[in-house]
Order: structure tokens, then sequence, then C-alpha cells
């Protein structure tokens, strides 16, 4: 979880000024909030935390990557002696070639990242080079992710002239150019070996092509089509949002009213918190609330919609308000039951708000197969879910795990169609009308779901649920979702009628979807060729990942690692853990969920049993021997669970 906070660093958004620049006079944006220090050619910026830098070091010469990193780790820090868990290269972008990333060991109770960044500018003599070391707490880094994003990507050598589409005319899309976008995903399908991918392309307000490629299932010839439904994760988010519109527009609800005043059942864990958060916080990921996501994880999915409160209840800010992008998915969640108690009082939340959907979103814009109903969808026309085994290959996994995010399904329970979804996207190109042009959104409060709520990158805000870049110069409005085996994207250019939505039904399916909003933009603009190299590059780094994966994990679990387990585990936040062991085969068996769990051996001497079955791989349970009963310690970014041995 935390190499993948840090990849995603890397992709942030583009500044459209710069008020600063280095040494060397690349220009940047600065983190906000960060202080600023400077040392001859080297520059820092420390979070308020204090916890967490990114330094950055000019370097007149060096002979490649490593090179360059080793001078600036000399210059920064001559005792920083660390091993090097794996470097690998990042595509040329942003007047940026031979970018090499070098990410270092870290154990988990350091709850410390470590990286240094190496960019070496396309112009000059070559020579000269940039380094970019991060040294951060795992709980400041996530807070802080999307200031050290910003200045990441707001990086560009002296000189650069930024990529712009404003006021170009986008070509349409042909059947032709359509063609050309779907064998993009095909190649990148074939590499990551996604199973099936459903797909939809919009043009001039219209939908040109919607249906799918490949199967619906590893190993089953059934082919995906227009009508296969895909978990669309957290989609599902713009959805609520748009829920919430409609109880504006019927003025069951204000934008502004305390969120407790309309449902008196809402409450955090601090009462002046709660009493600042009006209904459009609920959606905003703005108020300082952590994600701590493993307690719906680990919880029910046949649980009351109300214990999404009732986990709300518990939790407190991190950041302060309005302060730092911070993703919660149980605000969310709890957004679309205050929408539904407004819109149809005195109903149970969770079935008010599948009624409130269906009724006022999803029948009047023809979304016929869209749906919360996991047993009808199993039923009928659908994809399975795929991920990763520890060799690599593409697997089906278990769908027990999504079944979790059932309670909080505002925040990303949504099934849908290649079609369905396109019948979305057009309703947002229509400025909240159908498709056909009846009323259904009025349009300022359509309208209100765009506008900046918190920074997420450089010139990238997030609103209601929904993402708004302007990073080229254009408007482009997005948002992504995840769930165990299923990645999904929604696309679309408002100010030309233009959208794209895919749908995955395998992990590795994450990584076309940032190519494919690239590709389309150079079908659309004529843009610079970066597609191709991102996908190229993204597809070489997870193989590389996954092999450094394996070699770091120990399997089968030797004996004497099996030994120190108990029976049994609980945690008061988290639920049980049954231990079950088969030879030197052990699994992890949750209340609601299970896995086989391989072992790595940290730096520091501890050891940890990593979950390694599809989809599930890579949550971490150090065994905590100093502890005076058997104990098991999980982490999130910004938290800390323990499951101590049961009597």
């Amino acid at each position: 979880m935390r190499r993948l906070l840090i990849a995603s660093l890397l992709a942030a958004a583009f500044a459209t000024a710069h008020a600063d620049t280095t040494s060397a006079g690349h220009s940047y944006s600065p983190p906000e909030a960060f202080a600023t220090s400077t040392s001859g050619a080297v520059l820092k910026f420390t979070a308020p935390e204090g916890d967490a830098s990114v330094t950055v070091v000019d370097l007149a010469s060096a002979k490649d990557a490593a090179d360059a990193i080793a001078q600036a780790w000399a210059q920064v820090d001559p005792a920083f002696k660390r091993t090097l868990r794996l470097a690998t290269p990042r595509p040329s972008r942003n007047g940026w070639v031979d970018q090499q990333v070098f990410d270092y060991e870290t154990s988990p109770n350091e709850k410390l990242a470590l990286q240094a960044i190496a960019r070496r500018a396309s112009t000059g003599d070559g020579k000269a080079w940039i380094v970019l070391l991060l040294q951060a707490s795992d709980a400041t880094l996530e807070k802080r992710g999307a200031p050290i994003g910003k200045f990441f990507a707001s990086l560009r050598p002296k000189g650069y002239e930024r990529e712009s589409f404003a006021g170009k005319t986008a070509k349409p899309l042909t059947p032709e150019r359509v063609e050309q976008l779907k064998a993009f995903v095909a190649e990148g399908m074939k590499q990551l070996n996604v199973p099936g991918v459903g797909l939809s392309f919009i043009d001039d307000r219209k939908v040109v092509w919607a249906g799918g490629l490949g199967v619906r299932e590893q190993g089953k010839p059934t082919p995906v089509d227009a009508d296969t439904l895909f978990m669309a994760a957290s989609n599902t988010k713009a959805m609520t949002t748009a829920l919430l519109a409609r109880a504006v527009d019927a003025g069951k609800l204000r934008w502004d009213q305390p969120a407790a005043e309309a449902y008196p059942g809402f409450k955090l864990a601090d009462p002046e918190v709660t009493k600042t958060v009006q209904v459009r916080h609920l959606v905003c990921a703005c108020t300082g609330m952590p994600r701590q996501d493993l307690e719906w994880l680990f919880a029910s999915g046949k649980a009351p919609a109300t214990s999404t409160f009732d986990q709300l209840g518990t939790m407190k800010p991190t950041s302060k308000f309005g302060e730092v992008f911070q993703y919660s998915n149980l605000m969310v969640g709890a957004g679309g039951y205050v929408a539904a108690n407004a819109l149809k009082p005195g109903k149970e939340v969770g079935a008010a708000y599948d009624q409130a959907m269906q009724e006022l979103l999803f029948g009047p814009l023809d979304m016929k197969s869209t749906t919360f109903d996991y047993a009808k969808v199993l039923r009928g026309n659908h994809a399975m879910p795929h991920g990763d085994a520890l060799d690599g290959s593409t697997r089906r996994a278990s769908m027990d795990l999504n079944y979790t995010i059932i309670p909080a399904r505002p925040a990303g329970a949504v099934w849908t169609t290649p079609r369905d979804f396109s019948r979305w996207v057009l309703m947002e190109l229509n400025k909240g009308k159908t498709p056909e042009g009846q009323p259904l959104i009025g349009e300022a409060n359509w309208a209100e779901r765009y506008k900046p709520q918190v920074m997420v990158g450089e010139d990238v805000t997030y609103g209601m649920g929904l993402i708004v870049d302007k990073q080229y110069g254009i408007t482009i409005a997005s948002h992504g979702g995840d769930m165990l085996g299923f990645h999904s994207n929604m696309i679309w250019l408002p100010e030309y009628g233009v959208g794209v939505t895919i749908l995955t039904n395998s992990d590795a399916g994450v990584l076309l979807r940032g190519p494919l909003q690239r590709k389309l933009l150079e079908v659309l603009f004529d843009g610079r060729p970066e597609a191709d190299e991102r996908l190229k590059v993204s597809i070489a780094n997870r193989k590389s990942e996954s092999a450094k994966v394996r070699e770091l994990l120990t399997m089968p679990v030797p004996v004497d690692a099996i030994k120190p387990l108990a029976a049994s585990y609980a945690s008061p936040d988290l639920g049980h853990i049954k231990v079950s062991k088969k030879g030197q085969q052990v699994r992890f068996q949750f209340d609601h969920w299970n896995s086989e769990v391989a072992l790595r051996k940290n730096e520091d001497g501890t050891q940890s049993y990593i979950t390694i079955d599809p989809g599930i791989s890579g949550i971490e349970f150090v065994r905590d021997d100093k502890a005076a009963q058997p104990t098991l310690v999980l982490r999130d970014a910004q938290h800390e669970y323990r499951f101590v041995a049961a009597r």
C-alpha cells in the first residue's frame, strides 16, 4: 500500500504557472504548507509534521541515474546506507529523459518511505541531472501526498514549454480512430494478461461504440459485450453526489446544511468537528478524515447500512479541515444515506438509497442493468474478478472481499455495463439532462459538483465525487473505481462532447486507465506521442515489482515461523483471525474472507506474514515477538491494529 502511494505521486497533475526555480533554473510549484530551505544547489521542503521531506539536488554532471543519486545522497546525507529494493524507469515526460526511481528497503515497524528519483533534461549538454530525495513517515506521506505529488509533477526543465490543447479543434472519433483506441487497449490487455474489458466511446454527445474485448472469465469462452456487468467501485461516488444534487433540487437538503441537522445519526468522534461538517463536505475528500478502509474491509457485507455511521462515530480527522485531499469512503457512504433519508424518509436508509438511485437516476437514464443487487448480477451477464498469483500469473479471484463495501455502498458498490456507463457520461456532458434532453438534475446543482473543494495536484481539483483536470488548458472530468479484481474509469471533455469509459475484470487492468486517457488526447489533438511508452514502462515495472516481491517472500512458510503462531487472534476493531495450518501451508481465515500467507523476513529482524491469494496479495501482518501474548500487527498508513491471541 505504501509503495502504491509513492508511485501515484509520480503521476500527479501539472502546473499552470511557476513562481520558483532551482539553482539550475528548473521551474516548480512548491508544496503547500512545507517549509523551504536552501544551501547551494540543495533545496529542501519539510512537511509541517517535521517527519517528511523532499530534497532537490542540482548536479552539473553525472554518468547516469545511479551516479546522480549517489552524488545526491553524498551531499545531503553522507552516512546514508540503505538496501536498494528496486530501481525502475519512468517514461520520458515534461522535458525529462532517463528518469529512474530508486526505492529503498524499510522495515514495517519503521513506518517509513525512502525513495530517490533521478531526471535528466532533454535539452542542454546531456550531463546535468536533478535528483529528488523523498524521506517520509507513512502517515505524513498519505496526508501530504497531494502537495508532494504536485511538486514532483510541476518540476520542469529550464525553458520547457508545456503541452496545451487550448483552442484546438478535436478530431472526430471516426470508426478508424475508435479502432485505433480499441487496438491500444487490446494490446495492453495482451501484455497484462487482462481477461476482459468493457469500453464505450462518445463523440459529439453520442455513443459511437460500446462493447467488449476479451472474456468475462479466464478460461471460459463467453465474451464481454456491451451489456456485461462489472463492478464500477468508486465511480459510484459521482452517482451519489448526483443523488445529493437531486435532493437539493427538491428542497430536501442544502449543500451548506450541517450534516448532523440533515441526519441526526451523523457524528464523528469529535463533537466539535461534527458541527463543522456540511452536506457538501461528506463527498469532498476535504474534511481531514483519513481513509481508514481496513475497518470496513474486515467487516461483514451483511451489516446494515447504519453501520457506516457507527464506524464514523469512532473516527477522527488526521489533518485540518480543508487542508489536504484525504479520500474517505465512509464519509461518502454517509452522504448517500443522508440524501436517501431526505428523499425517502421513514425507510431503512440502505433500502431508501437503492430505491432513490433507481427511481431518480438509473431509471430515467435508461441504465437498465445498473444495480447494487449482487445476487441479481451474479445470475446474469457479468464479469468475474481476477488478480495476480504469487508466480505473477493472472488467476480468478474470490468475490468475498467485494461484498464488504455493501454497507457503505454509496461509496463504491455499483455494478454497471459499457452501455449503461456511457449513458451516465452522456448525462454529465448534457449538464444534468438525459441523453434524450429531458431534465434530470438542475444545471446549477449539477455544476456545483464540479466546483473545486480541495487540491489533488496542480491544475487538478476534487469537487464532489468528481476530479476536474485542467493541466492541458482544457477541462477533463473523471473518476475511477477500484475493488478486488475490478478497475474502471469514466472520462469526459465537457467542452468537446467527448467521453470514454473503461471497465476491467483484473487488477492488472488498473494500468490501462491512465494511458487510455492519454491516448485519447493524442488521437483527438495530435498530442505528443507518450501513451505507448507510458503503458510499456508501467507493464515492465509491474513485472519487476512482482518479481521482487516473490524474491523477498519465503514459500512455504518455514516451520520455525509457523510455531510462534497462535491458533486464533482477535482485534477489537477488525475481528478475528483463525490460523489454518496444513503442513507448511498457512492460511489466515478472517471473519468474512481468507488468504494463504507467505513469510517475509524484514531487515530489522522482524518477520511478517503476507497475504498472497489473487487480488488480496500484499496485506502485511508483523509478528510482535516482544508482546506478552502472541500478537500480529496490521497497519494502514495512519493507523495500527493489534490482533492478540484469543484465549
